[in-house]
């Protein structure tokens, strides 16, 4: 099957003069004129090329080629499990040709700095307005050209145009289409002229192609910052930006609204927000995704009752130091294959510096996952977090044996990343799994299928858990098995019973 890929194009120009060359653009775009360039981003590939460079005019283009088929893929979870034709509908539309949020992410990759207008090379002609031109030959606007007017008119453009597309040139009788061309012409800084398409394209287009979480008031602000506090259409821009999502909408107006009155006082907001002591304030802040892991890991081996514990690929410590925090955990063994990462470790942990009491409850070895180990034996708990993946799936046998046919501890906990959840990541190009040493990443149904195969060749039980936000959708970031067995553990202790 031949795969048809969608192009989404803009161009940015800007004139110039011997002294200050036009060709300038390339500094501050940080993408060379002399040659044509290529980036990943989350659902194809973004080139950048220079049709015309001189000291006169410059011309830089950005285009976007689009994958239609990692475009459902990374959706917003339509068609998986659904209807074939509503699956099928999403391969076959019109927005992997038209300008959208996929354009603002493309531009948020290959532009990055552009966008935050830091150039070191030249940092006073970043911060200086140039004469712009940027085109959009097609851009979907619900609200026609008028709403095109109405959102850029206000930003310092001098020359706005809206040029409706006609749904087809052979037949003028069936009117206009939803896109138009957009052409905007005058003097602004770089940053501010990228900062404004950045929000108000997929504004126009009244949709994401991805998941819209809370991080989403964030990045608004920030490519806000200096216009859309005082713009008419604040409200309009606010709502289509976050999805119409009233709970993150109401945020972002409180914010705008804050950031309105500190500049009209010239205060800091913070200031201006000054009705809660910083020292007091309880307003919940997001909990990185490995905090959270590490968490639930301590809360399933408390619920097991477990005393000694081995961290299996315990890298660079995390979890070993956050076991020794809590004094039921008496015997502690991280293990890694690398020497580096268990020397990092113990400089974590100060293990040099260590009372011999706490001394006593913690051992770092350096060995192999994939081999019986005696060492191993006789433990209350083992942790397998986010190690499975790192192997090659056919010595993941070999681990098994390992952990539940030699060591045998009582309970095996194992996260996992969750493939499916792949798709909330923005940045994440379609088709790559998080890390780049990942050897696979698995479904939900993929991993507890492998589980069920574990614990039944091996005499345990095993139950599920997910970390981090539960999306209705695709479901948690992170997947938890918790195996408990059920089997004595050797023969011995068969015939005992």
């Amino acid at each position: 099957m031949r795969t048809i890929l969608g192009r989404v194009f803009l161009t940015i120009s800007t004139t110039g003069t011997p002294e200050r060359p036009a060709t300038d653009l390339g500094f501050l775009l940080h993408k060379h004129p002399g040659r044509a360039q290529a980036f990943s981003t989350s659902h194809g590939t973004a080139h950048v090329l220079y049709p015309e460079a001189s000291a006169e005019r410059c011309t830089a283009a950005l285009l976007l080629e689009v994958d239609p088929v990692a475009l459902v893929r990374r959706g917003k979870g339509k068609g998986r499990g659904g209807a074939p034709d509503s699956a099928l509908a999403q391969y076959v539309n019109d927005r992997p040709y038209a300008a959208s949020s996929l354009l603002s992410v493309a531009m948020s990759t290959v532009f990055k700095s552009a966008l935050r207008g830091v150039c070191t090379a030249m940092p006073e002609r970043a911060q200086s307005p140039l004469p712009l031109r940027i085109e959009v030959p097609t851009l979907p606007a619900r609200g026609g050209a008028e709403l095109v007017r109405k959102l850029f008119g206000p930003l310092g453009w001098a020359s706005v145009e809206a040029e409706p597309v006609a749904l087809d040139v052979q037949f003028p009788e069936w009117g206009d289409s939803r896109y138009v061309r957009l052409v905007l012409e005058g003097e602004l800084r770089l940053a501010d002229a990228l900062r404004q398409l950045y929000v108000l394209l997929p504004v126009l287009d009244d949709a994401k192609h991805y998941w819209v979480a809370p991080d989403e008031v964030d990045k608004l602000l920030r490519a806000g910052d200096g216009w859309l506090a005082e713009h008419p259409e604040q409200k309009l821009i606010t709502s289509r930006y976050l999805s119409r999502r009233w709970g993150l909408t109401r945020q972002a107006m409180e914010r705008l609204e804050l950031a309105r009155l500190a500049e009209s006082d010239d205060l800091d907001v913070e200031d201006v927000d000054n009705a809660v002591d910083e020292t007091t304030d309880t307003e919940e802040r997001p909990v990185p995704l490995a905090e959270q892991r590490r968490t639930a890991i301590l809360e399933a081996l408390r619920a097991a009752g477990a005393a000694t514990v081995l961290d299996l690929g315990c890298g660079q410590g995390q979890l070993v130091q956050a076991l020794l925090k809590d004094v039921r955990f008496t015997g502690i063994v991280g293990v890694d294959v690398s020497v580096r990462a268990l020397a990092i470790a113990a400089r974590r942990l100060r293990l040099d510096r260590m009372g011999e009491r706490q001394a006593d409850r913690v051992t770092l070895l350096q060995g192999s996952l994939t081999y019986t180990d005696k060492r191993l034996t006789g433990y209350d708990a083992a942790v397998l977090s986010e190690v499975i993946e790192h192997l090659d799936l056919p010595r993941l046998p070999a681990l098994e044996y390992a952990v539940f046919g030699a060591a045998r501890p009582r309970t095996v906990i194992v996260t996992t990343p969750n493939v499916e959840y792949n798709v909330r990541w923005e940045t994440l190009p379609a088709g790559h799994v998080r890390h780049g040493d990942h050897r696979f990443e698995w479904t939900r149904a993929e991993f507890r299928d492998w589980a069920e195969q574990v614990a039944a060749r091996h005499g345990y039980g095993v139950a599920y858990a997910g970390v981090g936000d539960d999306d209705p959708e695709v479901g948690p970031p992170t997947q938890m098995a918790v195996f408990t067995r059920t089997e004595p553990k050797d023969r011995n202790e068969a015939k005992a019973a």
